[in-house]
C-alpha cells in the first residue's frame, strides 16, 4: 500500500493505492480555512494542514479497512508557491501567504523591473516571475514584518512543510522549487543571487532547503508521527512535489504529447517536455517536472470559486445553474464576464477586478449570466492553450482532473472551445494519486529495483472513457466568434495587455 497526500487550497485529500491490484482502494478529505481580505490577502495556518491531513488519513484508512502498518511509503503533493517560514527551532513564524495571494503585486512589479523585465527574468531564471511566486512574498514580508523576516532560518513550500512534519528533514525537489522565483529551471538549481534584490536578505541563502532527485526518498517517518498514524517504523517518504507536478503523474502526463487540465479553485494546463525550451511565451511558466523533465504550464486564478459565487447569488443549485447555462446560446447573446475576482495570472492582471460587459435587456437573465460565467472562466484556458500550441505542443487529447471535471456540460464546452478531445482519469484525485505513484517509483529505486515511470503510469493511471467528449466543429466556430468578442473587450478594458 502507498499513501498519497494532496494539500490544496480548499482541502487536503488522501488516497491509498494498492500497487498489486493497481487501483485506489480508498480516499479521504478534510477542509481548510482561509484568511483573506479585500486587499488580496490569502493566507493559511500550516498547523491546519496537519489537522486536515490526519482527518483525511483516518477517513481513508477506515474506508479501506486496512491496518496502517501495511503502508510502505508516502508521497506528498502541495499547492505551489506558498511561503512557509520557520525559525531556528523549526517553529512556524507567521501564516503562509498562498499562491493566490495578490497583496504582493507591487513587490513583484519592483522585482521584475530589477531583474530586467520579462527578458531579464527569462535569462536569469528561465521563466518570468509573476505575482503569486514565492519571491515577492519574501519582499513583502521584509517590508511589513522586518523583525520576523530576520528570524527566517528555513524557507519551505507547503509540500516541503508536510514532508518536514513527517520526517524532520528540510528538503525539496526541482518541480515545486521552480515556482519560487529564486530557482533556475534550466539547470535545475537554486539562484540565491536573486536575494540581493531584497534588502537585508543575505541570510536567506542559508535558509534554502537541500535539493534531492525525484526518484529519491527524503527519509523515514519520525517515530512520534508513525505512532500517531499507526504506521510501522519503516515507512519512507518520497520527495513529493507541487500539486501540478503530482497531477501530471496522476494523469499520465509524463511523456511528450500529453496535456493535463486541472479544474479547481484555479485552473492549470500543462504539457510535458523532455528538455527545456527557450522559445515559450512569457505567460507560460516553464517549470521543471517532478519526473526529471519539464512541465510548461499556464495558470488562471479564477475558476470554480467564480461559479460558486454566481450560483449563490442567483440562489441556484449547481445542477440548476449548469442547466441554466446550457439553455442560453453560445456567446450568451453578447454578455461577457471578465472573471477576475482575485486578480489574474493569465492574462497577467494581478490587481484586476471582475467585470460583466455587454448587458442588454435581452441578455440580463439568469441563464445568460450562468452561461457567461462558464465561458468567461474558460477563455483564459483558450488563451493559454494557444500559447502552448504556438510552441509546437499539440495534444491528441487533454486529461481533465479536479472538481470541475465532473461537470459534463463544462467538459463539452471546453472540448468545443479548445477544439480537442477531453477525457477524465478514472481516479478523481489526480494529484494525490500522482504522489502515491511517485512514492512507489521512489520505493523501487530505494530497493535497487528501478522501474520506468512511463510504464508505471501506463499501468496505474486509467482513463474513464465514459467521460470522453469530442469537439463539435459547428459549435467551435460559434465559440471562436464569442472568444473574439472577449478578447476585444479585454483589450479595451486593459489596454496595457499584450495578447
Amino acid at each position: 500500500m502507498y499513501l498519497g497526500i494532496d494539500c490544496g487550497t480548499q482541502s487536503t485529500k488522501v488516497v491509498i493505492l494498492d500497487a498489486e491490484q493497481g487501483e485506489v482502494i480508498a480516499q479521504g478529505h478534510a477542509p481548510h480555512s482561509l484568511i483573506s481580505d479585500v486587499k488580496g490577502k490569502r493566507e493559511q495556518n500550516p498547523e491546519d494542514w496537519i489537522l486536515a491531513l490526519e482527518q483525511a488519513y483516518w477517513q481513508a484508512v477506515n474506508k479501506a479497512a486496512i491496518n496502517p502498518s501495511s503502508i510502505r511509503a508516502i508521497g506528498v503533493s502541495g499547492q505551489q508557491h506558498g511561503l512557509v517560514v520557520l525559525d531556528a527551532q523549526g517553529q512556524v513564524i507567521r501564516p503562509v501567504k498562498l499562491w493566490c495571494d495578490t497583496e504582493t503585486a507591487p513587490q513583484n512589479a519592483e522585482l521584475l523591473q530589477a531583474l530586467g523585465g520579462d527578458d531579464g527574468s527569462m535569462q536569469r531564471l528561465g521563466l518570468v516571475v509573476t505575482t503569486g511566486y514565492t519571491l515577492s512574498k519574501l519582499a513583502w514580508m521584509q517590508q511589513y514584518h522586518p523583525s520576523d523576516f530576520k528570524r527566517i532560518a528555513h524557507l519551505l513550500l507547503p509540500h516541503d512543510f508536510l514532508n518536514y512534519w513527517l520526517t524532520g528533514q528540510c528538503m525539496t525537489e526541482a518541480g515545486d522549487a521552480s515556482g519560487t522565483g529564486y530557482f533556475d529551471v534550466r539547470r535545475r538549481g537554486w539562484c540565491p543571487d536573486v536575494f540581493e534584490l531584497i534588502p537585508d536578505a543575505s541570510h536567506l541563502r542559508n535558509a534554502l532547503p537541500d535539493l534531492i532527485d525525484n526518484q529519491q526518498m527524503l527519509g523515514k517517518v519520525r517515530p512520534e508521527v508513525a505512532k500517531r498514524l499507526g504506521l510501522s517504523a519503516d515507512v519512507w517518504v518520497s520527495s513529493g512535489g507541487g500539486d501540478n507536478m503530482m497531477a501530471a503523474i496522476g494523469t499520465g502526463n509524463v511523456q511528450e504529447g500529453r496535456m493535463t487540465l486541472s479544474l479547481g479553485t484555479s485552473a492549470t494546463l500543462s504539457a510535458h517536455l523532455n528538455t527545456h525550451y527557450d522559445g515559450l511565451h512569457p505567460s507560460i511558466a516553464h517549470f521543471c517536472s517532478s519526473t526529471n523533465g519539464w512541465l510548461p504550464l499556464i495558470c488562471t486564478m479564477n475558476l470554480t470559486g467564480v461559479v460558486e459565487q454566481m450560483r449563490q447569488l442567483l440562489n441556484l443549485s449547481i445542477t440548476e445553474f449548469t442547466d441554466m447555462a446550457a439553455s442560453a446560446p453560445i456567446g450568451a447573446s453578447g454578455l461577457t464576464l471578465l472573471p477576475f475576482l482575485n486578480g489574474e495570472r493569465v492574462p497577467n492582471l494581478p490587481q484586476a477586478q471582475g467585470q460583466l460587459l455587454g448587458m442588454t435587456p435581452l441578455n440580463l437573465t439568469s441563464a445568460h449570466m450562468s452561461r457567461a460565467v462558464f465561458e468567461g472562466i474558460s477563455y483564459g484556458l483558450k488563451y493559454g492553450l494557444d500559447c502552448l500550441l504556438a510552441a509546437g505542443l499539440r495534444p491528441q487529447s487533454i486529461c481533465v482532473t479536479g472538481g470541475g471535471a465532473k461537470n459534463t456540460f463544462w467538459r463539452q464546452l471546453l472540448a468545443d472551445l479548445l477544439r480537442v478531445e477531453i477525457v477524465c482519469p478514472a481516479a478523481a484525485e489526480g494529484a494525490a494519486l500522482g504522489a502515491a505513484i511517485q512514492a512507489l517509483w521512489a520505493d523501487h529505486h530505494r530497493q535497487g529495483d528501478p522501474v520506468n515511470l512511463t510504464e508505471l503510469t501506463a499501468r496505474l493511471v486509467a482513463l474513464d472513457e465514459s467521460t470522453r467528449v469530442v469537439p463539435c466543429s459547428e459549435k467551435g466556430e460559434a465559440y471562436h466568434e464569442a472568444y473574439q468578442t472577449y478578447q476585444h473587450r479585454l483589450r479595451f478594458q486593459f489596454p496595457e495587455l499584450t495578447l
